[in-house]
């Protein structure tokens, strides 16, 4: 079964689509089939692995709106076992168009499901709100990752991201969880970024990747050429962190199924 992950948080310039390309990226190098799907209208999931948006004939909003199948929307990327939905500015109106559909949160949801069974990982990059667009991916999705800058402020507005989760696992997907709360953007040079860690874990615990994505050069300059840091410069500190962060989470997975199968 494809493991479905969400990267979410309502603010925006945490690292939300930096950790969709690159772990998806990473992932695929891995060697497991890796689908990216950009529900961010700003596309920017789509413009990082080089796709121009305006020459895309079908993207993730004609699935969410025009019942076009997911299968008619998928691209390759330079990576052979990875390959992303795009995204498009017509998204911009789908949580307005959304309103009045019927089934509007499981639109991702019913256009995902034959496709269970094609990837080993399906990762969802979502706008920096907690509309529809969000709601869809999360009522599609297994688990979430939270990405936190490690700068001033950064649990606030978690708490309505928090209450989101929680209503959803009451009513349209019981089986969501948390699959790890990631830091970004840390410098070591500045001492604020170890207290955000401290205070970080003590509000999540163990779910707190090991992993810390680290502020890095070559990774603010990778989207520039529409490429995965990790093609970009394979030695640089942030493609090394998200190849880390691709093991921390297969590693995991792989022990989960594996205490599953002796548990019969």
């Amino acid at each position: 079964m494809s493991k479905i992950i969400v990267i979410a948080n309502q603010k925006g310039g945490v690292g939300k689509t930096t950790t969709a390309i690159n772990l998806s990226a990473s992932l695929a190098l891995l060697s497991y089939e890796t689908l990216l799907i950009d529900m961010d209208p700003q596309a920017n999931s789509t413009s990082g692995f080089g796709i121009k948006k305006d020459e895309v004939s079908a993207n993730i909003y004609n699935v969410l709106i025009d019942d076009k199948l997911l299968e008619d929307t998928i691209l390759p990327t330079e990576i052979e076992w990875c390959e992303i939905v795009p995204s498009g500015l017509d998204l911009v109106g789908a949580e307005v168009e959304l309103v009045n559909m019927l089934a509007r949160e499981t639109r991702l949801k019913t256009g995902l499901a034959k496709f269970e069974k094609v990837y080993d990982y399906i990762i969802i990059d979502c706008p920096p709100s907690l509309g529809l667009l969000t709601v869809n991916a999360l009522t599609a999705a297994n688990s979430v990752i939270i990405p936190i800058q490690c700068e001033y402020y950064a649990l606030e507005g978690l708490g309505q991201l928090w209450k989101l989760i929680e209503l959803l696992k009451k009513t349209l997907n019981p089986n969501l969880y948390l699959e790890g709360v990631l830091l970004t953007m840390y410098d070591a040079r500045i001492n604020l970024s170890g207290q955000v860690i401290e205070e970080v874990k003590k509000y999540f615990g163990d779910k707190v990747y090991n992993t810390i994505i680290p502020r890095n050069v070559r990774l603010a300059e990778a989207p520039g050429f529409g490429k995965p840091v990790i093609l970009h410069d394979k030695h640089s500190r942030g493609a090394e962190a998200y190849m880390n962060l691709a093991k921390e989470i297969t590693n995991k997975e792989n022990e989960k199924k594996d205490i599953a199968k002796k548990n019969g």
